[in-house]
């Protein structure tokens, strides 16, 4: 080897070893943001289900949930929103506090908004208002291969009500349209939206269960929302056996739900 040749190999070294020191702090702070996330938004995650007094067990957990707005908004899947309820019998539309937060009890709700052509549903809060999350703003920032954690409640209550966080990735945006689960939810909304066509939503690599229906996909660094978490209408229309999770998960983007939260204002 010349001496030519032995000073660029070194060079090189050198140069690789500065760029190891440049950006190492970087990754250990990257490494270090996920786990005060979780901890700033678990406070705001809800199970979403129904109470009756004289049933057994009271309360039936139906999806996920998550604050918005101005502390007294849940948002939610439509399909996690019972649409009748037995109201001769008492049944009610509650929240539950997940446990670990402080919290066990149940709220009661009440629908706001309910836009069954992107599955997007809003509940409003009775009683104090809770922490809200952080809505992103711009959906065409979000490109496939970027970081996302999700947050809510896999298998319902089976594996405990305390949230579970998944980490993975964007790994496609791909079209759907969503049908209605059945002839009520074909409203006038649902059949715009059929006959104007498909629109994206974040195909993930992670795996979510239907019990994370309804709950946050966010950006692992920043905590802010990027998307609902959807694990039965557009699976229902992308996979066809939903009680064998392939690992596939699917969430809507957020701009759906800035736009339901535009309407209210």
């Amino acid at each position: 080897m010349t001496s030519g040749t032995q000073s660029k190999t070194l060079l090189h070294r050198l140069c690789f070893a500065l760029l190891v020191l440049l950006i190492w702090p970087c990754l250990g702070r990257a490494a270090e943001l996920l786990p005060d996330v979780i901890v700033r938004i678990k406070p705001s995650i809800v199970v979403v289900g129904s109470y009756q007094a004289t049933r057994s067990p009271p309360f039936m957990m139906h999806g996920t949930g998550f604050v918005v707005g101005n502390g007294s908004l849940i948002a939610t899947n439509a399909h996690v929103v019972p649409e009748v309820l037995d109201a001769i019998n008492g049944e009610r539309i509650v929240v539950q506090l997940a446990s670990g937060t402080g919290a066990g009890s149940l709220r009661q709700v009440k629908l706001r908004q309910r836009d069954a052509a992107y599955d997007i549903a809003l509940l409003e809060l009775e009683g104090p208002s809770l922490p809200a999350l952080t809505l992103a703003q711009d959906s065409a920032a979000i490109r496939e291969g970027q970081s996302v954690g999700f947050m809510g409640f896999p298998i319902g209550a089976v594996l405990g009500l305390s949230p579970v966080t998944h980490r993975g990735i964007i790994s496609a945006i791909t079209p759907v349209a969503l049908p209605g689960g059945n002839a009520r939810q074909l409203n006038e909304a649902a059949i715009r939206r059929l006959k104007s066509g498909a629109f994206e939503v974040y195909q993930l690599d992670a795996t979510a269960y239907p019990g994370n229906s309804g709950g946050p996909l966010f950006d692992p660094e920043s905590g802010n929302v990027i998307g609902i978490l959807n694990m039965v209408f557009v699976k229902a229309s992308k996979e066809a056996v939903l009680s064998q999770p392939s690992g596939i998960s699917f969430a809507i983007p957020i701009r759906y739900l800035n736009g339901l939260l535009k309407d209210l204002s």
